[in-house]
């Protein structure tokens, strides 16, 4: 008998096309042998499976089932969850799916929760030694300023949301009369904005998974923008370079792999996560950001290294879906 797996996509935030792009690179990744995949599609309320030819079904909220034109009723085996933000970054959905006792890909309530406030999670990683750039958050009311930004966090500094992702809101500051704007717009996004000093340096990815019988992290990537920073544009549009692996030292390869996977264990992370780093003067590692439910599309870091390491993406997800029932 199959399993039959929902690939939950979309959420309340920008990133809902960065989402879908997801689920159908998982779509593809899966083994439909072994596996009957649906791709949920979320906003707000509106949740619907998505079937041939445009068509879609409700889906009911109550045990996160549908029916089927011939009355039917499909239940779900497991979740994959590729929202990039609420709900299903945020650990709602976690929450939601454990209630219903349905299993799911990624990190549980709590580590998605604070992976996806990006300041939370690097102050508790910092209590482990974990480097990261001096910061300020902000919350909706809170103000700040400009010679405050400049005095305790200095320019050029970036001015983001604290939470979401894609760089969508985030302003690389370098003089005192973008501070302001740039702090308007991150609050477009999210209800917490971070002021966050620049660390000029490589900026380095490392994806990492677990099961209960096997430790995989995947070559490092090395990430070259065309552009100021790493921005939507560089991300998605290819203005930048993407060099797997690495072009950097033994020694630091092997460093920023045993942080990875350090910082995995800390977090109490499933499925697969992606933490970014900045590598400055003297080969020191600063953590930029950890990602619970990483971009999975075809170009994605997560593919590429897989690939890199000469595995399968689809038995990445075998793996992954199958460690929840064993």
């Amino acid at each position: 008998m199959k399993r039959t797996i929902a690939i939950v996509a979309g959420g309340d935030t920008s990133e809902y096309e960065v989402s879908l792009r997801s689920a159908q690179g998982i779509y593809s990744f899966i083994d439909k042998e072994k596996y009957t995949l649906y791709i949920i599609g979320m906003r707000g309320l509106d949740w619907h499976v998505q079937l041939s030819e445009g068509k879609t079904l409700p889906i009911d909220r109550n045990d996160f089932s549908f029916t089927k034109e011939s009355g039917e009723k499909v239940k779900f085996d497991f979740a994959y969850i590729t929202i990039h933000g609420t709900p299903g970054e945020d650990g709602r959905l976690q929450g939601y799916f454990d209630m219903l006792h349905i299993p799911y890909s990624c990190c549980g309530v709590l580590a998605a929760a604070l992976t996806y406030d990006k300041f939370a999670c690097n102050q508790y990683l910092k209590s482990y030694g974990v480097r990261i750039a001096d910061s300020l958050l902000l919350r909706t009311g809170q103000s700040i300023s400009d010679e405050d930004v400049v005095e305790k966090i200095g320019l050029p500094c970036f001015i983001k949301p604290s939470l979401g992702g894609s760089s969508f809101g985030v302003t690389k500051v370098k003089t005192r009369e973008e501070i302001q704007p740039a702090i308007a717009k991150a609050f477009a996004e999210a209800r917490e904005v971070m002021v966050e000093a620049y660390m000029p340096g490589t900026e380095l990815t490392c994806g990492c998974y677990k099961t209960r019988d096997k430790s995989v992290v995947f070559p490092i990537t090395e990430v070259v923008s065309h552009n100021e920073y790493f921005d939507y544009k560089a991300k998605y549009d290819g203005e930048s370079d993407e060099i797997t692996p690495a072009r950097i030292s033994d020694n630091l390869t092997d460093r920023v792999k045993k942080l990875t996977s350090a910082i995995y264990d800390i977090l109490g992370a499933q499925g697969i996560i992606r933490v970014d780093y900045i590598i400055t003067e003297g080969e020191k590692i600063n953590l930029l950001e950890v990602n619970t439910t990483p971009g999975m599309t075809a170009t994605s870091f997560i593919p590429q290294q897989v690939r890199a390491a000469g595995l399968d993406i689809t038995d990445v997800m075998t793996d992954i879906i199958e460690n929840k029932f064993h």
